[in-house]
């Protein structure tokens, strides 16, 4: 009786959260949300910077001791629990719900990544005119300092271009993207004024994002279809033209070269476990959100390697379609392509619109570009607000599900931080961006997280109980091996990463030359602390007011709510009671 009645709960849930209509938006969805601008903008120039394709090796193999089992974990567990990232604990360690609330300040800052798909429109557009405006100086914007690609087309383009490193000139591509799109101003201090067609395609961003995810996951499903398929046509469309481009292996040569002596450097083995977290989205209970939408005896094992290996295959065949065309840049500039390589936002809106404008047909190669760039950003960004959003309600799930509540829920969130992110399109917005890309939800959160998820579910839950969950729920008994990295590997390495960032840890200087005032610093690690001091403050604030002695109080909090489905099962067929008891305790 017990069983059936709890087994019509979780139905009335299911259809009250609403679950993936089937296996392939699922996968669409999570491989969206993992392959992003990380893919584009970090992992190639990564594997130039520390050792071509010796970096590989920490990166494959972090990828499997780290990514996949922690992709794993998190998956498992929101598919377990059907809940999103901050009631997910409730089901398995209550004691641990901090680490629910630090990913919730986490998303927030997370949100802040809309203002480069703005970037992308903004290009896009200029992208479709008979000039393209960052090749010459002949723009209202430009200054008498300004250099264009004109000068390289003369027979002295060596000499020129060499010329251009020594004296104090400006590429036009800098000075559109400085002057014209950014407006830059002298510093964080000064703010300045709203840059109004940014904000116009801000919003434009964001009520994009409010239609994709409206109906919850009904219509972000559907939306994925689209954006996590179009981005790979786009790839695909420019690595065939990079390769034919003269010079475009030298740049491949550049970017696969191996120096083994790297791999002694580590630093190396650091950024290779930073853009594993950063590109397999995990310790951000992103994972979770998405897993909860499954049903319950979907094969995550199975979907876990595949959308792994997906994700790191894409960001080593956009290091192809990268640097086949920072190659051909360099090629006709006359200089070697570490003096045309970048990262970030150096590298997706100077150097590559740059090198795009210098080919036959500029326009079309811009735009394809700049097309993928936005839906590769588009599918990240959606996903994370529609978990933010899914957290809260989950929390809050008879007040924010209510017929006609979830959809005007939906459009106050995206209203409300369409509005606190105009500050991103001030023309000292950029100064902000970058401090809350460095401090907001920055590789020390992640490695904290890492570590407290692994010590609450491997330790507190038990890592026994985590491996029975996943086989009662896929048909497959895990290899010890994931124990071994659950309980230790990636807590130790974790913890190690933590610490030597710490210890390297440098002020944070924009385009190396602007220090910002030492408020910002404060308020940069205000943003980092806030998220990683949830947990200890949870856990503090519930020791404090749960009853018993000292170890009974942590064995309670480390209970379940709720007895796991999977245990409850198991004693029905050994013939026992199902019945489900609930614990003194509620988180």
């Amino acid at each position: 009786m017990n069983k059936e009645r709890r087994k019509t709960q979780n139905q009335m849930r299911v259809a009250d959260r609403g679950q993936w209509t089937s296996k392939t938006e699922y996968i669409l969805v999570v491989a969206g949300n993992v392959v992003g601008l990380g893919n584009v903008w970090r992992f190639p120039y990564l594997c130039y910077k520390y050792g071509g394709g010796a970096f590989l090796v920490p990166y494959g193999l972090l990828a499997v001791v780290c990514g996949m089992p922690l992709f794993l974990l998190e998956t498992s567990t929101g598919q377990y629990t059907q809940e999103g990232f901050i009631t997910c604990w409730r089901k398995l360690c209550p004691l641990a719900q901090g680490i629910g609330y630090g990913h919730f300040v986490m998303k927030m800052f997370d949100f802040t990544y809309i203002i480069l798909q703005a970037w992308a429109l903004f290009y896009l557009v200029f992208s479709f005119k008979s000039q393209i405006p960052w090749a010459s100086c002949d723009n209202p914007w430009n200054t008498v300092n300004c250099i264009g690609l004109r000068s390289w087309d003369s027979p002295s383009s060596n000499v020129t271009a060499n010329q251009t490193m020594l004296t104090n000139t400006t590429s036009a591509a800098d000075e559109f993207w400085e002057r014209r799109v950014l407006g830059m101003s002298g510093g964080i201090e000064e703010l300045g004024s709203v840059r109004w067609e940014l904000a116009l395609c801000l919003l434009v961003c964001w009520v994009f994002c409010y239609f994709s995810i409206w109906m919850g996951v009904r219509s972000s499903g559907k939306v994925a279809y689209f954006t996590a398929t179009f981005p790979y046509v786009m790839l695909l469309i420019l690595l065939t033209r990079g390769l034919t481009l003269p010079g475009a292996w030298e740049g491949i040569q550049f970017y696969m070269y191996p120096d083994l002596s790297r791999l002694a450097n580590l630093e190396v083995w650091m950024e290779a476990g930073s853009q594993i977290c950063f590109s397999y989205s995990v310790a951000t209970g992103t994972l979770s959100v998405l897993g909860s939408y499954n049903e319950y005896n979907n094969n995550c094992y199975k979907d876990c390697f595949w959308l792994c290996l997906l994700n790191s295959g894409t960001s080593f065949l956009a290091g192809f379609v990268v640097f086949s065309v920072l190659g051909f840049m360099a090629h006709e500039q006359g200089v070697s392509v570490d003096n045309v390589a970048d990262s970030g936002p150096g590298l997706v809106f100077i150097a590559y619109p740059q090198a795009t404008a210098m080919m036959p047909f500029p326009q079309l190669w811009t735009s394809c570009f700049f097309l993928m760039l936005i839906f590769i950003s588009v599918d990240t960004h959606f996903v994370v607000v529609d978990c933010f959003i899914t957290s809260i309600s989950d929390l809050f799930p008879k007040l924010l599900r209510a017929p006609g509540r979830s959809k005007i829920f939906v459009l106050l969130i995206c209203l409300f931080f369409f509005l606190v992110q105009l500050t991103l399109v001030t023309e000292g917005g950029i100064y902000i961006f970058q401090l809350i890309d460095y401090y907001g939800s920055t590789r020390v959160c992640h490695y904290f997280m890492a570590t407290s998820q692994c010590l609450a579910l491997a330790w507190g839950f038990g890592a026994d109980n985590v491996v029975n969950i996943i086989e009662d729920m896929t048909g497959q008994r895990l290899s010890v091996f994931f124990k071994l990295c659950w309980k230790y590997i990636i807590p130790l390495l974790s913890l190690i990463s933590f610490i030597l960032y710490l210890v390297g840890y440098t002020h944070l200087k924009f385009n190396n030359w602007y220090m910002y005032p030492n408020w910002a610093y404060t308020l940069g690690w205000t943003m980092t602390l806030s998220s990683v001091l949830m947990v200890p403050l949870w856990v503090v604030g519930q020791m404090c007011l749960t009853s018993g002695t000292f170890r009974q109080r942590f064995d309670t909090l480390c209970r379940p709510a709720e007895d796991p489905a999977w245990r409850g099962r198991k004693m029905g067929q050994e013939g026992t009671s199902v019945e489900l008891t609930t614990s003194a305790v509620t988180a």
